[in-house]
């Protein structure tokens, strides 16, 4: 494509982001400054209409960009917009000061900003702590009948069940159980506990047969209870900021997307640093006319989950992907430096 059309297409899709309105050749010619008639701008939106770049709804409406079109907008195109200063401390402000509660308040607070600072709806998969790795457990003498056992993923997340013996264990056989399951447990997830880590412990534990058959089903059944992740959104009403979602259908079916957990899980499973699906790249019927722009973040580089946001394929990509990148960047600094020890 030459630089006339790139120059064309360029003005058209921002102009149309801005707008949400067709855009017609006269107005290029008026608001850019490309140094071309009108005449000559009409004869270059056909042929990239032709090529698959733009649509026209009417044969008497301007044209706006395909999903083609934006695809090579956001690839070769776009020049990703810097987030301001005050958006910038607005991130800090918000993620620091939700490291005080658990890991899922602060990757809530995360979707938050998203959709405050983007105006679309966020949506945050939450990890699964089916992946995260054991820190530490801490088996706690109740009375003598009873245990409580406390076990620290570094995802941040405690997990708390009381054990009941069928008979009295002192305290130095409790201290002994205790060192020998983390000797054992410590940096492994519930996938990795197999039956050679629980045969080891179990020939840790000869003699002790009936202890060991109180505490460790309690201990892997808390751990396998930590299952599949959570989905959570913000802003689902920030899509009624957009014109195109004045015509009900469209609101209805957006809503409905959203509404389907499974869907947006299986949407929203990004595995790069930043993915960005358009329109008819989505693989789902139900969000063909949208865009998912998501994320990966993680703890200490190791990959936790997805955030991004869902919206209409007229979405300011620039000022999207700059706002997700800065909000990853604060939420891994602060899950490394907070659960990371």
């Amino acid at each position: 494509m030459d630089e006339r059309k790139i120059k064309i297409l360029q003005a058209i899709i921002l102009d149309y982001i801005d707008t949400a309105e067709p855009v017609g050749s006269r107005t290029i010619a008026k608001k850019y400054d490309l140094g071309i008639s009108s005449a000559t701008i009409r004869n270059e939106m056909a042929d990239l209409e032709e090529m698959g770049y733009l649509e026209q709804l009417h044969s008497s409406s301007g044209r706006k960009p395909s999903d083609k079109g934006y695809r090579l907008y956001v690839d070769k195109l776009m020049q990703v917009s810097r987030v301001t200063y005050e958006e910038e401390e607005f991130i800090k402000k918000h993620i620091i000061k939700s490291t005080l509660h658990e890991i899922d308040k602060v990757i809530k607070e995360a979707s938050y900003l998203l959709a405050e600072l983007t105006r679309l709806t966020s949506v945050v998969k939450a990890p699964s702590f089916r992946k995260g790795k054991i820190k530490s457990i801490q088996l706690i003498h109740i009375d003598n009948n009873n245990i409580l056992s406390v076990i620290v993923i570094d995802t941040g997340i405690i997990k708390n069940n009381l054990i009941r013996m069928t008979k009295s264990i002192d305290t130095e056989l409790l201290v002994k159980i205790n060192n020998l399951l983390n000797i054992r447990l410590s940096n492994l997830n519930i996938e990795e506990i197999n039956i050679e880590v629980i045969d080891n412990l179990k020939n840790d534990l000869f003699g002790y047969e009936e202890i060991f058959n109180s505490i460790m089903p309690v201990i892997y059944e808390s751990l396998n209870s930590m299952g599949s992740s959570d989905i959570y959104f913000e802003g689902t009403t920030n899509i009624f900021h957009y014109p195109e979602y004045n015509d009900i259908q469209r609101a209805k079916e957006f809503l409905s997307l959203i509404d389907n957990k499974k869907k947006i899980n299986d949407l929203i499973n990004s595995t790069e640093s930043m993915d960005i699906k358009i329109g008819g790249e989505n693989f789902l019927e139900d969000a063909k006319e949208c865009s998912i722009v998501s994320a990966v973040y993680s703890i200490g580089g190791r990959p936790l989950g997805s955030i991004g946001v869902i919206g209409p394929t007229r979405m300011p990509y620039d000022k999207v992907i700059s706002i997700l990148a800065a909000v990853v960047n604060e939420l891994n600094k602060t899950l490394t430096d907070d659960y990371i020890r």
